[in-house]
């Protein structure tokens, strides 16, 4: 009997040590060396722009899907990532009248996109490129570009990236 009890323990014990080592614990990478990442901070588009998005991904075990946000930032709040306030020292006209309010969820005219994008199964690394059209008709100022990267497992890494969105001035003459 005792020889019994002792083998369930070991196998016990056996079984939770692989599931230990089998989890996965790593958050995936948003990869900005070695290559060309577009957008980076503080790049500059013009309403009917195109952002061509291009960034690596990569994972330990394996990749799972990234979403691509871009919202308003003109009341220069922060993420707690890597987006910076492009401020150059002077007063941003363009933005002027734009102000954001506690009260208000989105300013009008504000620019907000917001895209689930798929990773093939099985993928530890991939190059992600999206075209992302930037509509004629919004308030330009300073944005948001934000990259939520998930690995099968729900690790998360999130990166934002401050831009700035000027109207296309050869158009409203």
């Amino acid at each position: 009997m005792r020889h019994i009890i002792a083998y369930a323990i070991l196998l016990t014990l056996a079984a939770v040590a692989c599931t230990t080592e089998d989890k996965d614990t790593t958050a995936p990478v948003i990869a900005t060396a070695g290559f060309d990442t577009n957008p980076i901070d503080c790049q500059t588009y013009h309403a009917g722009d195109t952002i061509h998005f291009c960034y690596l991904f990569e994972d330990n075990r394996e990749l799972g899907a990234y979403n691509i946000e871009i919202h308003n930032n003109f009341d220069h709040h922060t993420h707690g990532t890597s987006a910076t306030d492009c401020e150059d020292g002077h007063h941003d006209e363009e933005n002027e009248g734009h102000e954001h309010h506690d009260d208000e969820e989105t300013p009008a005219g504000a620019w907000v996109f917001v895209q689930d994008y798929a990773i093939p199964s099985g993928t530890t690394s991939y190059l992600a490129k999206q075209d992302i059209a930037i509509p004629l008709d919004i308030t330009a100022g300073d944005y948001h570009f934000s990259i939520r990267l998930t690995d099968r497992a729900g690790w998360q890494e999130i990166k934002a990236i401050a831009i700035k969105i000027k109207t296309n001035q050869a158009l409203e003459e």
